[in-house]
């Protein structure tokens, strides 16, 4: 299963090939991709970069691209399966770059694909070769404190860290951009890991200890229900099971809750292997046959510590009297008996069970984190670990990546990156700037070509094609509404730039006057010298070149991908030009639908893991 998430995976070689010929497509297509709708009919954007008419475009996009029946690498078609990426690059004209052949466009951006470009390692291989000896989760259903969106990334992500922590022998997880915490609060709980969820915005950390308060309590509520299961769960079984010890053990009965005494008997420690219908926490009986209580005492460091961690497990789902404190007046010699000194010690493992069930949510901190971040500065007790990153947005993305190959601590990444459009670009402004670390480009041969997507281009990758394809409407109306709105702002006031913006006031608006109005206040235009007419006169003029935006802009979506293929491939080819890294892949993790960001870039250090 190892072998086959390798191969899976897409090696170094395959994987700056694929981003090649990606970076080779998406540049002629650069000019539609940094176009901004708001300047559609200011700049005459259709006539500049698309030759058919729009109603042709739709048609087409329809037929053959993204948008239509999606196709299986193995089933595309025969002319495409080996083709040379010279074809697609026909599709735009080579001298006045506009768009000329809508079909060919359709099926290079669907060839394009991540899907199709057989880079990506599909997540059951993933967790096939990570699989191994698993702690077992709590039953806890995220969706009970999360919605649907925020619950399936979370559940299906914390599964895979779960994978990664134990292939590699660590209990640390450090996630990085952790919001509100609900990855991190729903990793420490349902697969007890130790998470440090770092935020650089105060207000999220504050809302993050304030989640982490309630958890607390929603947490205590399911090791109520674990106890009362295992209580009535040991006492069902305890009435079929035969006591065989040569010495005189009582009957096992509701005792076992109530009295050390039951718990402990010479020469065996008795652990109920019974599991909570909640599936709070799965216990193993654990025999001593060969060991005497004194040797429980007086072993060594070593087995003292196994014991603990052994009975740590089945103390924490036991009620709080189910280990009762014996003072020294039930011996009658001076110094402890062995009886008392085991029951001490019993009681010793109960105290730091109930603190560690108190503390099993995460740490949340305040912290900006960039490439030269120490994490040590920020987390004392920084251990062998993993990074995790949901939804990290721009640079924290990128830096993430950067922070796990340079420290050798971080065994493991797991990263989801959004909001490309606040990434930066070394070569976007002509400006040097050699001491700062940039988002994009990360791997060399971007690097060697001065690559610049463009933050028109980047807030382009942001689309959500999967969900226009599942019928999911573009907002045509409300673009349709800021692009006139650009051109009464620049005819009637002469403004081509402004550092205000008028935000989501469609939303709000019961008209196009109603809109047109509230939109040059937020701007802080005065709209008095504009009457309704004029305003509806601009609509008028432009109304019926509706579906040209709708065209264009269905072209930007379905050129989305390309573009983020082209981010992600950029990560990946910087990882494998690693030499500590042992694997490194993208998984698609998420249903596209529901979390159109849904790319994990992943990667395992070579230190050997335990």
């Amino acid at each position: 299963s190892r072998r086959r998430a390798r191969s899976a995976a897409a090696a170094p070689a395959a994987a700056a090939r694929a981003l090649r010929r990606v970076a080779r497509f998406v540049e002629r297509a650069l000019p539609l991709c940094r176009a901004h709708t708001v300047e559609f009919f200011t700049r005459g954007l259709w006539q500049r970069l698309v030759a058919p008419p729009p109603d042709a475009v739709l048609e087409a996009l329809r037929a053959a691209g993204p948008l239509a029946r999606p196709w299986r690498r193995a089933r595309a078609p025969r002319r495409l399966r080996a083709v040379n990426d010279d074809i697609f690059s026909s599709a735009f004209c080579e001298n006045s770059e506009k768009l000329t052949n809508v079909h060919l466009f359709a099926l290079a951006a669907k060839y394009y694909s991540l899907s199709n470009l057989g880079v990506c390692t599909p997540l059951e291989d993933v967790l096939e070769a990570l699989k191994g000896d698993s702690e077992g989760a709590t039953g806890i259903k995220p969706d009970e404190f999360m919605n649907n969106k925020k619950s399936h990334e979370v559940q299906v992500m914390s599964e895979l860290v779960d994978s990664i922590a134990n292939y590699c022998g660590i209990k640390q997880v450090i996630d990085i951009g952790s919001g509100k915490g609900y990855l991190s609060s729903f990793l420490s709980m349902q697969y007890n890991l130790k998470v440090y969820g770092i935020d650089s915005s105060s207000s999220n950390t504050n809302g993050a200890h304030e989640r982490n308060r309630k958890l607390k309590k929603h947490w205590r509520a399911y090791q109520s229900r674990g106890k009362e299961s295992l209580k009535s769960q040991s006492l069902e079984m305890a009435n079929d099971r035969p006591v065989e010890h040569e010495l005189n053990c009582k009957k096992i009965n509701e005792e076992l809750l109530n009295n050390a005494n039951s718990l402990q008997n010479q020469g065996q420690v008795i652990i109920q292997d019974v599991v909570p219908s909640c599936g709070f926490t799965e216990m193993t009986a654990l025999e001593t046959n060969t060991e005497t209580e004194a040797d429980l005492v007086s072993g060594t460091q070593s087995h003292e510590t196994k014991l603990s961690e052994e009975v740590l497990a089945v103390l924490n789902v036991l009620p709080v009297d189910a280990v009762e404190d014996f003072s020294s007046s039930h011996c009658n010699c001076g110094e402890l008996c062995e009886e008392e000194k085991v029951q001490r010690k019993m009681i010793s493992l109960k105290t730091k069970a109930r603190k560690s069930s108190e503390s099993n949510l995460y740490l949340p901190l305040t912290s900006c984190i960039t490439a030269e971040t120490e994490l040590s500065d920020i987390i004392t007790d920084l251990e062998d670990c993993m990074m995790v990153g949901l939804h990290t947005c721009g640079d924290l993305a990128a830096n993430t990546l950067r922070i796990f190959t340079a420290k050798p601590e971080i065994k493991a990444v797991c990263s989801v990156g959004c909001c490309y459009h606040l990434l930066s670009e070394q070569f976007e402004n002509q400006e040097e700037c050699h001491d700062q670390v940039w988002g994009f480009p990360m791997c060399q041969y971007l690097k060697d070509k001065g690559w610049c997507c463009g933050r028109n281009a980047r807030m382009s990758a942001c689309l959500a094609l999967e969900r226009v394809a599942v019928g999911q409407m573009l907002p045509t109306e409300s673009l349709f509404y800021r692009a006139v709105l650009q051109v009464i702002i620049e005819e009637i006031y002469g403004v081509t730039k402004s550092d205000r913006h008028v935000g989501k006031t469609f939303s709000k608006s019961s008209s196009f006057i109603d809109y047109v109005r509230r939109s040059l206040k937020k701007l802080e235009l005065d709209d008095s010298k504009l009457p309704d007419s004029c305003i509806m006169d601009y609509y008028e003029k432009y109304k019926d070149r509706m579906n040209e935006l709708e065209a264009f802009n269905m072209l930007k979506v379905v050129l989305a991908p390309c573009i983020e293929v082209l981010i992600l491939l950029d990560r990946l080819c910087y990882l494998k030009e690693q030499e500590n890294i042992a694997w490194s892949g993208l998984v698609k993790l998420f249903d596209p639908v529901k979390s159109p960001r849904c790319y994990a870039v992943i990667a395992l250090k070579n230190q050997p893991c335990s």
